[in-house]
This record gives structure tokens, sequence and C-alpha cells, in this order.
């Protein structure tokens, strides 16, 4: 581990002593971007309803024979129907060389509304205790690279959770795509005991108290590896506060829905399913034809 650390610090201080010298050579020294969240976090609030979709009416005089069946309390009704008629399906267009200049033009015009950021593949397991404060082990996959960096933080990685983009510190933009999990010390440790098997925890470093700090266990990350963890940390200090009041706000509209639904489940639907014949003649049987 001590190696691994070492080469943090030693990545970091170049880091940080190629900022300086660029500082050196103008005049004034230019604004410090920070770690920003883009975008409004969610916090549990319902979205607006989407507008009422028209209805599919069949007329009573379309409705050739029907039949009614019953399943986990709900109605299964199915109808032949008299043929409704379709529109033909579109034609394809003939594809596109790659050399092609309409080809070329499209693939430049999506490049200048989408522009290439660095995607950020992370998973986390955060670590829960009564006696410590949260703790994240964590799988970061560098782009190319075949085996994850390792990490442990002090940070809270369930708290970087519900948007997929923001500005790195040095105001870059990047995304973010994290699965995350939580285990839980205490209860992981009464469950060996009933087994009869001691719970082995990980071992765990210690961290200074303050802002989250991160430890590299293994996988040799190069300097822009380490640019972006410290990226992700950045975030998570600076963001801090409004992270947390929208994780908070989401696991309590979460809980509120659960009790809700407990309380009074979702009644099964009646679903009605419609088929018909595109020609008269055939002889299929109805299970084929639905």
């Amino acid at each position: 581990m001590k190696p691994s650390l070492h080469f943090i610090v030693l990545a970091i201080a170049c880091w940080s002593s190629l900022g300086h010298a660029e500082d050196e050579q103008v005049s004034a020294a230019p604004e410090i971007a920070t770690a920003r969240v883009l975008g409004d976090l969610p916090d549990g609030t319902p979205p607006p309803p989407e507008p009422a979709k028209p209805g599919f009416i069949i007329p009573t005089a379309d409705i050739l024979e029907s039949a009614i069946h019953e399943h986990d309390g709900r109605k299964i009704i199915v109808r032949k129907i008299a043929p409704i008629e379709l529109p033909p399906p579109p034609m394809a267009e003939p594809p596109l060389g790659k050399t092609s200049p309409a080809l070329q033009a499209r693939i430049a015009a999506f490049r200048a509304n989408h522009p290439i950021v660095e995607m950020i593949r992370v998973g986390a397991t955060v670590y829960r205790s009564k006696e410590s404060a949260p703790r994240t082990l964590v799988n970061y996959w560098p782009d190319g690279a075949e085996k994850p960096v390792t990490l442990w933080s002090s940070a809270d990685f369930s708290l970087l959770s519900g948007f997929a983009s923001f500005t790195g510190s040095g105001g870059e933009t990047r995304s973010l795509m994290m699965t995350w999990s939580t285990l839980y010390i205490d209860g992981m440790s009464r469950l060996h005991k009933e087994l009869g098997s001691p719970y082995i925890a990980p071992n765990i470093p210690e961290f200074p108290p303050g802002k989250a700090t991160f430890v590299i266990t293994s996988g040799n990350p190069t300097v822009e590896s380490l640019v972006t963890i410290q990226s992700l940390h950045d975030l998570y200090n600076n963001e801090y506060q409004k992270l947390k009041a929208a994780y908070d706000s989401r696991e309590q509209a979460r809980l509120q829905q659960e009790a809700e639904l407990k309380a009074h489940p979702l009644k099964p639907k009646d679903i009605i399913l419609n088929y018909w014949f595109t020609d008269s003649s055939d002889q299929r049987t109805k299970g084929g034809a639905r």
C-alpha cells in the first residue's frame, strides 16, 4: 500500500507544480474552476403527469368474438375484431457509404451538438457502521484499462447518485456511470454470529477528519486517472450539502411511497387483447394470431 500512496503524493505534487509553472507565465492567475453538478438533482418529487393518450376504442359492431379469462385477480379479455387498415411501413433509406459527404456532414453535426466527454465508470460499496462514518470501496475503470483502480474513500459514494454529468475540477465536463450498494457491518456481524461463523470485516484504512480523501490500494493509476478520482472527491466536498439534501429527500419519498403501497396495494388492471386476420382465408388458430 505504501508504494501506491507514495505514487499518489508524487503524481499530485507533479500536477500541482505544473499548475504553478503555468501561473508564473501570466501576469494574473486564471480563475480556478470548481467541480459542480450539472443540472438539477432529483429530490424525490414526482414528475408531472404525462398527457393522456388517446384511447383505442373499438365500435361494438366491429367486435366479432370475445372471451374473458380470469388470472391473478384480473380479467384478460381476448377479442377478435374486424380488420383495421394500417399504413404501409416506411421505406428504408439506402445506406450511405463511409466516405459519403452526406454521412460525414451528419457525423460532424452530431459531434458539434454532442461533444465527447469522459465517461467515468465506477462500482462502489458503501460500508456503514454505528462506530464509524461511512467508508466506500471503489473500483474505477479507466478507458482502455484491463483492470480497475481500487481505492478506499472517506466519501459516502451513495450521495454521488441521481445525476449523470458534472463539471470537473479543471472545468471539463465529465459523465458518471456508477453502480453502488450498501453493506451494513453491524448487521453482517449479527448474521454471521447467528450462523456460528465470525464476520471478517475489511481492513478499512484510517482517514483524517475533514474533507473526503482516498487511498489507492491497487491498479497502478496514471496521472490522468488520479485527476479523475480527485475530481469526484472535489465534487463531493464542494456539493456535499446539496448532494446530501437531495439524497435524504429521495429516501424520504421512497419510504413514503412504500408505506402508501403497503397500506393501499395496487389492484391489477384488466387487460384487453384485440386481434384480427389480414386475410379471411387464413386458417391459423387464434393462439397464433394474437
